[in-house]
């Protein structure tokens, strides 16, 4: 079986080099390459079975019509978007396969699985998320801890954000009760995490049905 041809959108972003180096280290993916913001993105995703999009919210809807247009992968790892962006992402996932997540890390994603288990084992436990990031890092909450807070499936979910530094990633829920505390968490110590996660997305969306995806359909956490 040939390789996977993937594309990387954002060449000159954070994630951008850290992508193409887990694309090119893993097995049965091919890079075609990568685009900026002021090139022409339709030759390379004219040729490409996925495209990998670390980008910013105006950009993955734009490439998500685009994806839908060519019926190729679209993994999202982008996060920010409103609610008329949201509602885009899904239309275009009637024709292509989008997987779309806060947070493309392995071990975030588990967490999100505990997170459900345990408030719903909880019920009556107040739920906080805190998460840190670096200073440059623009939305907050985070992606990561929006994900962990819909995993709860509470209305009701506190959120602390703190921004400095280098920081790629920290993430903590906690369960209060009276007199006691359950907390989850989850430490990001390299980007690395994220490009694997969203390659692994793009090897396993080949051959499925058009739809919206999340990182724990890849994981079978659904």
């Amino acid at each position: 079986m040939s390789d996977v041809r993937i594309v990387i959108a954002g060449k000159s972003g954070r994630m951008s080099e850290v992508l193409a180096r887990a694309v090119s280290e893993a097995e049965g993916c091919t890079l075609l390459g990568s685009f900026g913001r002021n090139d022409d993105p339709l030759p390379l995703i004219a040729k490409a079975q996925a495209l990998i999009d670390f980008t910013t919210p105006k950009a993955s809807v734009e490439l998500a019509a685009l994806a839908a247009q060519a019926r190729i992968v679209h993994v999202i790892g982008t996060t920010g978007f409103s609610a008329d962006d949201e509602a885009k992402i899904r239309a275009a996932a009637r024709h292509a396969v989008i997987v779309k997540s806060g947070n493309m890390s392995m071990g975030v994603n588990l967490l999100a699985s505990l997170v459900k288990q345990a408030a719903k084992a909880l019920p009556g436990f107040d739920l906080q998320i805190f998460e840190m990031h670096h200073r440059k890092k623009v939305d907050a909450p985070s992606g990561t801890a929006l994900l962990l807070g819909e995993a709860s499936g509470r209305n009701d979910v506190g959120y602390a954000s703190l921004r400095g530094g280098t920081v790629v990633g920290e993430h903590e829920v906690i369960l209060a009760g009276p007199g006691e505390r359950v907390v989850l968490g989850h430490s990001a110590e390299d980007r690395m995490i994220f490009a694997r996660g969203a390659t692994a997305a793009a090897l396993w969306g080949q051959g499925k049905k058009p739809g919206l995806y999340a990182m724990a359909d890849v994981l079978g956490l659904s």
